[in-house]
């Protein structure tokens, strides 16, 4: 591809030839030597016409890329968030919000660098995903987030690690597990959709009472008894 200082010289060499040929048309020699050079309609000039119109069309786009590639780039504000699409193996199926629910714990707008910023180990990234399943579910994401911390150890459970379970979710077998720590927002979510606001609990202390409760059979080490307070802690400190 030509640039434009060898197309100009192109040029001018060209017009230097022309105009040459021309002043020497009188004589034998010179039209000999150069043939249908003489006339503007010859051969040679069609053909370098052509050319520089040709030369013409390939610099144009490369003098006007510039102007693509001026892009602007903006300060997200700190309460916008890029929803990500999760990466879902499980149906979960939707769960109205029902009359029942007289909580203030229903989804309202969070912070989503803030909330980004306070998981980490298994947590890390998810913020998005407790935006999300907080909308689905009507639930706010920062509840859902503080059991997260709360059962995790922030991310640094056994069973967040192994089994993706980030909210000690039980199954027949035990502690359930999934296929991503996604899967396991969203299946909080519902449970506590259906099985707790749905219900009239209407404060984490209520909630708690029923998740994790005191004396449970498969809490041997009494964490169960921390449940409410910690969860409320970090709810403080996400909110």
């Amino acid at each position: 591809m030509m640039g434009p200082i060898n197309s100009n010289w192109l040029f001018q060499s060209a017009m230097s030839s022309l105009q040459q040929s021309s002043a020497t048309n009188g004589s034998g020699a010179a039209n000999s030597q150069m043939p249908g050079m003489a006339g503007p309609g010859s051969f040679m000039m069609l053909l370098m016409a052509a050319m520089m119109e040709n030369v013409q069309q390939m610099q144009t786009p490369m003098q006007q890329a510039p102007a693509a590639n001026n892009l602007s780039f903006t300060t997200l504000a700190s309460s916008s968030y890029n929803p990500a699409v999760a990466n879902l193996t499980m149906q979960h199926k939707d769960v109205a919000t029902s009359a029942a629910d007289q909580s203030d714990l229903k989804f309202r707008p969070v912070q989503f660098l803030k909330l980004d910023g306070q998981l980490d180990g298994k947590l890390s990234g998810t913020a998005v995903h407790f935006i999300e399943a907080g909308k689905k579910y009507d639930i706010d994401p920062n509840l859902l987030s503080a059991i997260a911390v709360h059962e995790t150890g922030n991310g640094s459970s056994r069973a967040a690690n192994e089994k993706n379970n980030i909210a000690g979710m039980m199954g027949k077998n035990g502690l359930r597990s999934y296929e991503s720590v996604a899967d396991s927002i969203y299946d909080m979510a519902r449970n506590l959709r259906q099985n707790y606001l749905n219900q009239g609990k209407e404060s984490i202390a209520q909630i708690g009472a029923k998740y994790a409760p005191v004396g449970a059979a498969n809490d041997p080490t009494g964490l169960n008894n921390h449940w409410t307070q910690g969860v409320s802690k970090f709810y403080t400190q996400l909110t």
